[in-house]
Parts: C-alpha cells; sequence; structure tokens
C-alpha cells in the first residue's frame, strides 16, 4: 500500500475499493468539486490522480506533485490538461477515448427533438394550470426530412449521423478527412464545404476538439451563414461557439434556436474565459435549451469510464504502458540517465 491515488470527484464506491486493493486512495467522497488547492494538498506525495472534467492541470499544478506518475482523466476531451507540462515531468495522461461516444451522440439527439418540438415550453406551459386542452401553439420543426450539419466526422459524428438515418434525415458533414466512400453511404453522409453545410442545414451540431484552431469556429460570421430558423446544437466543447455571437442572433431571430451541454466558463486552461453563461443568452427561454454537461451521465457508461480510469492507473503504476494514454513518456532508466545528464 505504498502507493498514493487521488480522486478528486465522486466515483461509484466499486472503483475504489478496485483500487483500494493496491493503493492508498484518498477520494472526493462528496459530489462537490474541490478548490485547486485542497486539490493540490491531497496530491502533493500522490502516485497517481483520477481527474475529471471541472479539473484543470497546467505545469505547476504537476510542478506540486513530484511523485507523480499518471493523471487519469475521466474524459475524451482533454483540452483542460497540458499535455506539454505532464510529458515534460514523465507523467502519463490518460483519457476514456471511446466510451462517451454513444451517450453523447444519444444526449445530441435528445436536445435537437427537445428544442426542435419546443418541449420545456410544453412542460413549462402544463405546470403553469393554464393548460385547457389542445390549442394550435408550440408549432416546430421535424427531424424528418431536414438537414443535419455535422462539423467534425469524428467518433461522436458518426455515431450522431448513424442514429440521425433512422429520422430520414439528410446529412451534410466537414472534416478535413473524407470518410470512405463505403461509410458516407452507410451513414447518408455528404461531404462540403463549411460555407454550403451552414447555408443548407435546418440543424447545424459543432463536434470538434477544442483547440486554438477552432475557438469561436462559429462565430458571428458563420452564424450569419447558417439559413434563416436553423437551429444550433453544442455537445463537443464551449468554447467552438461563441456564446455572445449566438446571443446576437437569437435575439436578431436569424438564429431559431440554441441548445447546449457544452460552455465557454467550462474551458478552465483557456486564457480569459468567460466566468459564466452569457446572461442574455440564459435570458432567451423560449429559443434556448440546456443541461449541464451530462454527455456521459449515464449510471452503466460512467462506471466503465471509471473502472477505465483505474486500470489506467495501475498500468502505469506498474510500469507498464496504460491504457488511453495521450502522451509518450520516457521508461524510467532513461529517465534516470537524462536527469543525471543536466
Amino acid at each position: 500500500m505504498s502507493k498514493k491515488v487521488v480522486i478528486t470527484h465522486w466515483v461509484h464506491p466499486e472503483v475504489i475499493d478496485f483500487l483500494g486493493r493496491e493503493a492508498n486512495v484518498v477520494a472526493n467522497l462528496t459530489r462537490s468539486t474541490l478548490a485547486r488547492e485542497e486539490i493540490l494538498s491531497r496530491a502533493k506525495d500522490a502516485d497517481a490522480i483520477m481527474a475529471f472534467m471541472p479539473d484543470a492541470v497546467d505545469a505547476s499544478f504537476v510542478k506540486s506533485c513530484p511523485k507523480l506518475k499518471i493523471i487519469a482523466a475521466a474524459v475524451k476531451g482533454y483540452d483542460n490538461f497540458d499535455v506539454e507540462a505532464c510529458t515534460r515531468r514523465n507523467i502519463w495522461l490518460t483519457i476514456a477515448p471511446d466510451l462517451l461516444t454513444i451517450p453523447t451522440a444519444e444526449l445530441s439527439i435528445s436536445l435537437m427533438i427537445g428544442l426542435a418540438r419546443h418541449v420545456l415550453q410544453g412542460d413549462r406551459h402544463i405546470r403553469s394550470g393554464l393548460f385547457k386542452g389542445w390549442r394550435p401553439e408550440l408549432y416546430g420543426k421535424s427531424l424528418s426530412g431536414s438537414v443535419a450539419g455535422i462539423i467534425g466526422m469524428g467518433n461522436i459524428g458518426r455515431a450522431v449521423a448513424k442514429r440521425l438515418r433512422a429520422f430520414d434525415m439528410d446529412v451534410l458533414y466537414v472534416d478535413e478527412v473524407p470518410l470512405s466512400a463505403e461509410e458516407e453511404g452507410s451513414l447518408g453522409a455528404c461531404r462540403t464545404s463549411l460555407k454550403k453545410l451552414l447555408s443548407e442545414s435546418d440543424f447545424v451540431l459543432p463536434l470538434l476538439p477544442y483547440t486554438e484552431k477552432t475557438h469561436h469556429l462559429i462565430n458571428s460570421e458563420q452564424l450569419r451563414q447558417m439559413k434563416r430558423g436553423a437551429l444550433l446544437i453544442n455537445t463537443g466543447r464551449g468554447s467552438v461557439v461563441d456564446e455572445s455571437a449566438v446571443a446576437t442572433a437569437l435575439q436578431s431571430d436569424h438564429l431559431g434556436g440554441y441548445a447546449a451541454d457544452v460552455f465557454e466558463m467550462e474551458d478552465w486552461l483557456r486564457p480569459g474565459r468567460p466566468l459564466r453563461i452569457s446572461p442574455a443568452l440564459l435570458a432567451m427561454e423560449e429559443k434556448t435549451l440546456f443541461t449541464p454537461h451530462i454527455g456521459s451521465a449515464v449510471a452503466d457508461i460512467r462506471l466503465q469510464i471509471e473502472m477505465y480510469c483505474a486500470n489506467s492507473i495501475l498500468q502505469a503504476l506498474s510500469g507498464t504502458t496504460p491504457q488511453g494514454a495521450v502522451n509518450l513518456v520516457m521508461p524510467p532508466a532513461l529517465s534516470m540517465e537524462k536527469q543525471n545528464c543536466l
């Protein structure tokens, strides 16, 4: 039990039990996010950390944890984690690359339907006590016969496209790497330019990782190119979309609606990130639908993700390359030789 593992957020008890057979586990047993100072206090002598979406790991963080061998992040997108800083200090950074794909795709479609069919407004109307029976109101948009534009045809993009086939939707997509003709046929997807996708799609879904290149990919210029009344769905990363520009487009009625599970304020390592969601955006209840980053919040999937991270930790602590690694770490013997030469 000489190894110490810190878990920054609540996990299923069986994950703690599993890791506890091999290490001393210090777990956050609450449902709250710990302050950075508290995490560092717990992790300063840790060999491994299981981290989550709200955690921001930068150079100063890893410098404060000299014994650290692995950060196993229970995420798919990892822009909140400084890969180079981890690599320089010979720390593995791992993610759970595929387990979040299907639940995120399912949530994407539920937000499409919820926004297009005014589900939230209908629920509020019923609860208000004003409902007296059917009336010709809350007319929305059908998925059937509409065009979905997917920006980024990675695992999640393909999973969304696959499920949209059941709704008889046409799918346009933009990606630097085209799908094979066979895969395009099976998904019913057609590769096009961003400009054409924006101008022809009834639903636009940016499903991209957050990078310097994708920062505010959907901004005021792109929003003006969208078909009037189209709906924008963001389940990828918050800062891929300019939320202030979205609020303006909604106010002008050019954008028909906006649904999101991710927000700019969550991109913790982004310099100058907004500290809250735009009040103007939150005020437009009739045109928006928001969920609190629950893309992977499916009980059995979350358990699988946590166990995947736990296995990554045990692999790294045993000296083997952990599953889900996103960086290359020098073997301990070579690392020691390098340090001796400095």
